[in-house]
């Protein structure tokens, strides 16, 4: 690991340096950011596959000092290059399935048009190549004793990471931020569309112990009986259910505190950005009005750590991409806090 003792995060950050301006290499790193520059299934909006360049750029502007977390910083951070092959991938299969969404929104019937059926057939391959190529690269990651954490892209790319933490970690719990359940089977005819992440991992993890979901306020009613027959192995928190708790009276720490509660001992977080508060996340690919502030949730991740949980990995996707940079200026600084803590909790 680098020694940063010698390394001044008051001064101007040096351009040629990695994410938060940390003079790091992934040799001497504790913390490896795999980005995944990813978004075929995208519904509504694009743009998060150029996310983790915007990231990095932003993370150069904004102070790392943490008065929770001040010393984390020192334990060296780097966010490897992008694939450009993978997103040049991305980008070729998105526009096939633009193509194809448009057809299928209009009633039509795949089964009658060749091309549609090719398009759909590629997306499909597309994903299962995406999800090996990400178990790959987080499995090589940790076999070198790294602490690893993904940045999309959409939040279809997580899947092969967390099976290559099942397969080193064994079981563990997800907490989920985010404003949808993603718990559809196949949605649009995808198998690994950003809006199934969640029914794909835990049909396809079984060392998934359980999924406890938190500020969810757009679902169909396929998910919600999916979450009431799960036998518990789903927990979801919706919005509504929340604000009604505190209007009712009830502290936010109280509420975290009984989520926390749901979660097993080794604790993966899988961070939707739109899971905030639009105003943090405006271009995000699926907003939907309502959500988290950013403290309210670092109370929540303290609080995972105080109860001596162990925070094994994240990711933190549908990061849009805008013209001032808001966007991953929100997501820096989100990065830099999830880093801190995966940091802390494996001393």
């Amino acid at each position: 690991m680098k020694d940063l003792s010698s390394h001044n995060p008051n001064c101007v950050s040096n351009p040629n340096h990695n994410l938060f301006g940390l003079p790091t290499t992934e040799e001497n790193a504790k913390l490896i950011i795999l980005p995944v520059p990813w978004e075929v299934t995208v519904s509504y909006g694009a743009g998060t596959a150029r996310a983790p360049e915007s990231i990095l750029k932003a993370s150069h502007h904004m102070d790392i000092y943490d008065e929770e977390l001040p010393e984390e910083w020192k334990q060296g951070f780097y966010l490897q290059p992008c694939d450009k092959k993978i997103l040049m991938k991305s980008d070729y299969l998105r526009r096939e399935a633009e193509l194809y969404i448009d057809y299928i929104s209009k009633g039509d019937d795949v089964k009658d048009n060749q091309f549609m059926t090719k398009s759909l057939r590629e997306v499909n391959e597309g994903g299962a190549l995406l999800n090996k190529w990400v178990y790959e690269q987080t499995q090589s990651l940790l076999a070198k004793n790294k602490l690893v954490g993904l940045l999309g892209g959409d939040h279809s790319t997580p899947l092969g990471f967390m099976k290559a933490l099942a397969e080193t970690k064994g079981s563990f719990g997800v907490l989920q931020i985010d404003a949808h359940c993603d718990l559809r089977d196949t949605y649009e005819g995808f198998n690994y569309s950003h809006a199934g992440i969640m029914c794909n991992a835990l049909r396809e993890i079984p060392q998934i112990e359980r999924l406890v979901q938190i500020g969810v306020r757009d679902y169909s009613q396929e998910e919600f009986q999916y979450i009431q027959q799960s036998q518990g192995r789903v927990i979801t928190y919706f919005e509504k259910e929340i604000k009604q708790r505190q209007l009712k009276g009830e502290s936010w720490y109280q509420t975290s505190q009984e989520i926390i509660s749901k979660l097993p001992q080794q604790v993966y977080i899988s961070f939707d950005i739109d899971g905030l508060d639009r105003s943090l996340c405006p271009d995000t690919g699926t907003p939907v009005p309502g959500g988290f502030q950013l403290e309210e949730l670092y109370l929540l991740f303290s609080g995972i750590l105080q109860s001596g949980r162990k925070l094994i990995g994240f990711d933190l996707s549908e990061v849009g991409v805008s013209d001032n940079d808001w966007n991953a200026n929100v997501a820096a600084r989100l990065l830099l806090k999830l880093c801190n803590l995966l940091s802390s909790a494996n001393r």
